[in-house]
């Protein structure tokens, strides 16, 4: 009997021979510097804040480990308790309101109905692209009752409107919030429009689908996903609210904005002004639980909807 000849096939100029027993670290000859970075700007601040968060400073004896006694003092702490129902009354008001209207202006756009397509869309987006610094700033003179927009009205009608006042204080923040990302959610929404095929808008009009129809059985159903994004992101955003509240701070008569008005302005004060940073990265550990469980939240909620 003839035994089987057994060679090697011939590997051809331009071919790898890989092993496949072998593993392949190639990959991570792109990755290492995004993971250096990642490392050495994320995980490692996180993982210092938690570490100094069992520790307390005091006057005489210096550091001294206390182990969970800033996270209880936070469970009784009224001031940060006060600043997370702000925050979340500003997330449960404001993030509809803007992801409502970053919708309707991605229908609008997608329907293709609309004049000036390519100036609306820029001009929508351009105040994503303001700092937010420089955003608090312009709105803060417009809302000036003094000076500025509001100002100026109240002169020409005789008015005593005022919307730095403390009980609207909140939605004139919003506001701001709501001018400066809902151009950002509208391009998220209209990327997910633009992934339907026009063909198929062609179809439904043809079986005498209105516009309305269409917008409810084809365009909204496509912006689930999305929309489960821009929650979660917005979600995330408004729970670190600063920039707007600190920069108002100053233009606000009296003492509307407090120094704890927000958990981050309260980590902030606490740390640079008040000199507790241990209690303060105590209190952003927590924030940062409590953000990711809600955004898990919202995620899971999302799964279930899409899987139906």
């Amino acid at each position: 009997m003839a035994s089987a000849d057994i060679t090697a096939e011939p590997v051809k100029a331009g071919e790898v021979r890989v092993n496949k027993h072998k593993a392949d670290w190639r990959g991570w000859k792109f990755m290492w510097p995004f993971a250096v970075v990642f490392i050495f700007v994320f995980i490692i601040p996180i993982v210092y804040a938690i570490y100094i968060s069992f520790f307390k400073k005091q006057m005489i004896g210096g550091t001294k480990f206390v182990g969970l006694q800033n996270y209880q003092r936070l469970l009784v702490d009224q001031q940060f308790w006060s600043s997370v129902g702000r925050v979340a009354l500003f997330t449960v008001v404001q993030v509809p309101i803007m992801l409502f209207l970053a919708a309707a202006m991605a229908l609008a756009i997608d329907s293709m109905k609309l004049h000036g397509t390519k100036f609306f869309r820029i001009s929508t987006f351009l105040p994503y692209a303001v700092p937010a610094v420089v955003s608090t700033l312009i709105w803060g003179f417009v809302y000036g009752a003094k000076y500025g927009l509001v100002g100026s009205f109240n002169d020409f009608f005789g008015t005593n409107i005022d919307v730095l006042k403390p009980s609207v204080l909140l939605a004139a923040i919003g506001n701001i919030n709501t001018w400066e990302f809902t151009g950002y959610n509208m391009l998220i929404f209209y990327s997910s429009l633009s992934t339907i095929p026009h063909s198929l808008y062609e179809a439904a009009s043809i079986d005498g689908a209105s516009e309305w129809q269409i917008v409810k059985s084809i365009k909204l159903p496509e912006l689930k996903g999305s929309l489960a994004i821009t929650v979660i992101f917005s979600i995330i955003g408004s729970f670190q609210l600063f920039n707007e509240p600190s920069i108002l701070q100053n233009m606000v008569p009296g003492n509307a904005i407090t120094t704890y008005y927000t958990p981050n302005m309260y980590a902030y004060n606490l740390s640079f002004s008040g000199n507790q940073s241990n209690y303060a990265a105590a209190l952003a550990i927590v924030m940062a639980v409590i953000t990711m469980a809600i955004a898990y939240a919202v995620q899971l909620n999302s799964m279930k909807e899409q899987m139906k």
